[in-house]
């Protein structure tokens, strides 16, 4: 989907510097399909540099997104910072292969950052998310007080006996 909000019509802006500052929340991700996030708060600010022949774009986001503890199950906010470097070239034809170099046809007038802002902040979120209070001891947890009662309580010392013949098997391996 193409949130219109997200387009940028570059042909009408002045050479410079130009910025761009969008709200994000969770119907910006719903709109890619994307549940993985209970909720989002993100500011995203776009500066887009036009010169004669080519333009650069810094995207840069803060934030945080409402995700569930990957232990408990717990939501949390987990703060996210990204940001993301982005050279625009003219050519013949679309091309988006590289991460950092967006080549759009001659004809173009505006550029959809959208794709580039949802995969910035998918990306920024880290695989194993944690609940900062598992961290530091201060959640309190269903879950977490049934995996301390399933935990092993007592370590087993090893015992002085020893079988006889393995004492004499190490006495082969000593008596050299």
């Amino acid at each position: 989907m193409k949130l219109k909000e997200f387009f940028i019509p570059f042909s009408g802006l002045k050479l410079g510097k130009h910025e761009f500052v969008y709200e994000i929340d969770n119907a910006f991700f719903e709109s890619f399909e994307y549940q993985e996030f209970n909720g989002a708060s993100v500011q995203v600010t776009a500066i887009l540099e036009k010169m004669s022949n080519m333009m650069e774009l810094e995207i840069e986001a803060k934030g945080t997104v409402n995700v569930d503890c990957d232990m408990t199950g717990e939501p949390f906010d987990q703060p996210i910072h990204s940001d993301l470097h982005l050279v625009i070239k003219f050519g013949e034809e679309y091309n988006d292969e590289d991460d950092e170099i967006l080549i759009i046809p001659h004809g173009e007038y505006q550029i959809n950052i959208a794709q580039y802002i949802y995969e910035m902040l998918v990306l920024a979120v880290p695989q194993k998310r944690v609940h900062p209070g598992v961290l530091d001891g201060t959640l309190k947890s269903e879950i977490l007080d049934k995996l301390e009662e399933l935990q092993p309580k007592e370590e087993k010392k090893p015992s002085e006996k020893t079988d006889p013949r393995w004492d004499d098997l190490k006495k082969l391996l000593t008596d050299k």
